[in-house]
Parts: C-alpha cells; sequence; structure tokens
C-alpha cells in the first residue's frame, strides 16, 4: 500500500533510476543541485555483502545528503533473512525507503538468485519482499522489475508482487531476455496499470524504458495511465534533465563542460580512495557531444583525464581556445 513519502508527492512522479557506477553520492549530488527529481535512488547493493564483515566497501554506495531525499536505498539478493537485516540497517541509516532490485540481467546477480532471477521464483520474491517489510518499519518498500524473464508475464507476475502490498513497483517494459537490445514498449506499462486498477490495489505504477526528457516522460504518463516515470540514461551528461524551469537549448556548452569539471572533482572528493577514476570516463562521454570539436576533447580527456585537475585543464584550454568570443 501508499505509504511514507510517496503519499506526499505529487503525480506524475519523476524518479532517477538507480545504475551501478553511474548514480553514486557524487552524480546524485550534482543532479540534486542542478536539476532535482521527486525522488532519488542508490545504486544497487548487495544484501549479502552488507551483512558480511567487508561491509564497510558497500556502505559507500550509501552515502547522500538531505538534498536528496527523498532518497531511497535500492538493495538486491535472494535470502529474505539478509532483507529483513539490510531493511533494520536502511531504518538506522534513515533513508526515505528501500527498493528490491527485481530486474537486474547481469550475470554474476543472478547466479545469487537474484535480480531479473527472482521473476522465476515469485514465492521466493514474496518472502524477499515480506522480510524486507517486517524490517524495515515505517519504511515503504517498492520494487523495481520487467515485464518477465523470456517472455511477458505480467498477467502472473504482477499480481505476486501487488499481493505484497508494496508501495510502488517500477515496471522497465522489456523482458530480461532483451536487456536492452530492443525499444521498450510502453504498451505494457499501460498493462501493468490495468491489472493494478482491476486488483483494487493501491500501489503506484512507475514506467521505465527509453525515456530521454521530462516531455517524453509526461508524454507516457499520459498514454499508459502510469503514476510517474523512471528516467535512467537521459541523465547521462544532462545533470539539468529533470529541472523545469531551464530548457536544454538555454544550457551553454561552458556551463555544461565546467558543471563536468565539478562532478569530476566531487568524485574525487568523494570516491577517489574507493573507486576506480575511469567510472568518470564513462560520462565524459555523454557531456562532450553534439559539438564541433567534442570528438577531440574526448579523446583528450580519455588519454590524460588521471584526476580532477588535469580534467580541469583540458577543458579551460578548450574553452579558451574554442568558445572564447
Amino acid at each position: 500500500m501508499i505509504s511514507g513519502f510517496w503519499t506526499k508527492l505529487k503525480r506524475p512522479i519523476m524518479a532517477l533510476a538507480p545504475m551501478a557506477n553511474v548514480t553514486d553520492c557524487a552524480f546524485r549530488r550534482i543532479i540534486a543541485k542542478y536539476g532535482k527529481p521527486d525522488v532519488m535512488f542508490t545504486e544497487f547493493v548487495s544484501c549479502d555483502g552488507l551483512m558480511s564483515p567487508g561491509r564497510d566497501k558497500l556502505l559507500i554506495d550509501f552515502r547522500y545528503t538531505e538534498a536528496e531525499r527523498p532518497i531511497v536505498a535500492q538493495i538486491f539478493g535472494s535470502k529474505p533473512d539478509n532483507f529483513y537485516k539490510t531493511a533494520l540497517l536502511c531504518q538506522e541509516l534513515d533513508f526515505d525507503g528501500i527498493d528490491i532490485n527485481m530486474g537486474c540481467p547481469d550475470k554474476n546477480v543472478e547466479k545469487q538468485g537474484a535480480g531479473a532471477y527472482m521473476m522465476k521464483n515469485p514465492k521466493v520474491a514474496q518472502k524477499v519482499v515480506s522480510a524486507t517489510m517486517r524490517g524495515a518499519g515505517k519504511l515503504p518498500v517498492s520494487v523495481k522489475t520487467r515485464i518477465g524473464y523470456n517472455k511477458n508475464e505480467l498477467a502472473t507476475w504482477l499480481p505476486a508482487l501487488l499481493n505484497t502490498e508494496l508501495a510502488a513497483i517500477t515496471v522497465h517494459c522489456r523482458t530480461r531476455k532483451e536487456m536492452s537490445l530492443v525499444p521498450a514498449r510502453w504498451e505494457h506499462v499501460a498493462e501493468a496499470v490495468a491489472l493494478r486498477d482491476s486488483s483494487g490495489s493501491q500501489t503506484l505504477i512507475l514506467g521505465n524504458g527509453d525515456v530521454p526528457n521530462l516531455a517524453e516522460a509526461e508524454k507516457k504518463v499520459a498514454e499508459t495511465g502510469a503514476d510517474g516515470v523512471m528516467i535512467g540514461r537521459g541523465i547521462f551528461g544532462n545533470p539539468w534533465c529533470f529541472n523545469r524551469t531551464r530548457r536544454p537549448e538555454d544550457i551553454s556548452l561552458v556551463e555544461r563542460l565546467r558543471v563536468m569539471v565539478e562532478h569530476t572533482y566531487l568524485f574525487e572528493k568523494l570516491l577517489g580512495e574507493h573507486k576506480n577514476f575511469d567510472i568518470m570516463k564513462k560520462h565524459y562521454k555523454a557531456y562532450v557531444a553534439g559539438f564541433n570539436g567534442a570528438k577531440e576533447l574526448r579523446i583528450q580527456l580519455m588519454e590524460k583525464a588521471e584526476n580532477a585537475a588535469t580534467v580541469e585543464e583540458v577543458v579551460e584550454k578548450f574553452i579558451k581556445y574554442n568558445l572564447s568570443s
């Protein structure tokens, strides 16, 4: 059932998707500053890992600031007891909610019986949700999933989730087999909404898949009746994605590049001791695109970027010689 912060959000709800090695604490701070969504999610974190002696490394992925609220901890695993214990931890860490990943197609995740593999075991999935709710106390619990494993199984899979009275379900409208190799089929989000409505459930339904911006998100809501949209890849190189007061064309190239540098310094400050600097390079490919000289600047960044200072030096030199009037 809808509870916690979910009850206070205006619809349509616009959410930032959790993405491993993308929506880390550094990038979320940048997004919160330049275009805050209605709700943010952490990268997904292993329940088993959080319950192991080496959990300090994983707790880095649970860092957040007050500016990111409401902030939801996304977790994965297959052992109900570890979900219960992780939910207790999420209470201690003062998260606003807990989201269970039941859609990730990564083979290493699935080997654990987690992520998309959960769709093969609805009864285990229900036990996991129940255990999480017991540990969550008043924190609302939600799930992110897909329309099925090898084919569309919403007619059986979604009711199994709705019966647990989750606060929200995000439906990525592809199967696990399809990964992200085919266009997202939003008619299945409409199907999920219809299944929810016919069941009498109050659970919120959010859609996810191939949505690049807020305008397209609002169009999808109008077409499907969903309560909101979760945007993932649309955020790459675009921390303003959720900003309703600024048009993309009003953001200058100089501003975009300097925000990229700001992002880099923040990554170095918060995560430099814990994560490989090369993680930032996937962001450079997105920030540095669509303008004259972009290819050359990307090549320089890929070759020379070792720390934030070198990135700033390369960028400022580009601005001076290519963008100064």
